[in-house]
């Protein structure tokens, strides 16, 4: 990385994704933080049930399941190993792992490795914690009020304010992100609202699902979210290459960038509400059990803990889940109103509130 200033989208962009960037080391994201995929396989059986009952909602027996931003393709691979116990006997399924580093040794050779979502799909279309990592340029408002674009040096992370916002990065902030002030900070999120946008249009049938950490209009965080991450810890952001950068997502205004004619109109529910709907609920088993089976009471007090873990209030049951569907029946229960979400992240990514587009969005 040289030592220069540029806005954070770019300089992030290259940071992660460009030759040597972050996400292009062998140990990928699993070498430095913990998503749900790897807190617990039971999160990639609720995702194979996901797509059992999307593949009935098809009325096919042939479906494609996409993982956008697969990692090494750790999802795609507890997907493919948990269909047998969840009724997918005589489901064909194409699975395409889409993500810029090179394709992982050892990897099932069922598995196509992309760089990009293939357009037609019929299916499944699922991002777990993928548009937290699409960089966005940073604001922030100076002593007159005028929203500025913040510039950082490379090299160390140093910031400084830049140009006016203007165009549709200023278009953007006043619908989705209005500065609270002088010193106040935001995420511009619209490279995010496009890439979504533009993922769920390669899926010509089916269900597509953002799964992240994400706030809401009324409820932006007054200073952003911008952070790093590296082996396991939560560092200074610093556009060098050498740790994750991410930030929360306006997951409402990802879900009005899809055009609205794509389908049925987006929901939004938290994860502890999507896992409690695919049969994941942190329930311990029953004492009888462990006079009865005490092997089969540890594994099922275990399951429990596992699933506790990825429904738990204040880290990963507070996640988002965006769906788009392109079916006419609901693949899961979806509510009309969220409860607030908390940030939260040992090594484990958390979120803020989500919920529906302002009136008039």
């Amino acid at each position: 990385m040289t030592d220069e200033w540029r806005g954070w989208q770019e300089a992030a962009e290259t940071a992660l994704y460009g030759d040597g960037g972050f996400y292009r080391s062998p140990e990928g994201p699993a070498g430095h933080f913990r998503t749900s995929v790897h807190a617990s396989p039971l999160f990639a059986s609720a995702v194979a049930r996901l797509l059992v009952r999307t593949a009935r909602e098809l009325g096919t027996d042939s479906v494609d399941l996409v993982d956008l931003g697969a990692g090494r393709g750790e999802l795609l691979t507890g997907v493919l190993a948990a269909l047998p116990a969840v009724g997918a006997d005589g489901l064909a399924v194409r699975a395409y792992a889409v993500e810029i580093a090179a394709r992982p040794a050892g990897l099932a050779p069922g598995i196509e490795w992309c760089a990009e979502p293939p357009p037609g799909t019929h299916g499944l279309l699922f991002a777990n914690e993928w548009l937290d990592n699409v960089p966005t340029d940073v604001s922030e408002t100076d002593a007159d009020g005028v929203d500025r674009y913040v510039l950082v040096r490379t090299a160390d992370g140093t910031e400084r304010l830049g140009e006016p916002v203007t165009g549709a990065d200023a278009e953007w902030l006043r619908r989705w992100w209005p500065s609270a002030g002088p010193g106040s900070r935001a995420e511009i999120g619209r490279p995010r609202d496009e890439a979504w946008a533009q993922a769920v249009s390669t899926l010509s049938g089916g269900l597509a699902v953002a799964v992240d950490y994400a706030h809401a209009r009324e409820a932006r965080p007054p200073f952003g979210t911008l952070t790093g991450f590296r082996s396991g810890r939560e560092v200074r952001p610093v556009p060098d290459g050498n740790c994750d950068l991410t930030s929360h997502v306006a997951l409402d205004a990802c879900a009005a960038a899809v055009d609205a004619g794509a389908g049925a109109p987006p929901e939004v529910l938290t994860q502890r509400e999507a896992l409690h709907h695919l049969g994941i609920n942190g329930e311990r088993p029953p004492l009888t059990l462990a006079s009865t089976d005490p092997a089969g009471y540890v594994r099922a007090l275990a399951s429990a803990g596992e699933a506790a873990e990825l429904t738990a209030r204040g880290g990963l049951g507070d996640f988002g889940w965006l769906m788009h569907r392109k079916t006419a029946p609901p693949a899961l229960e979806a509510r009309s109103e969220i409860q607030p979400l908390r940030r939260s992240r040992s090594g484990v990514r958390g979120s803020a509130p989500v919920g529906p587009a302002p009136p008039g969005a």
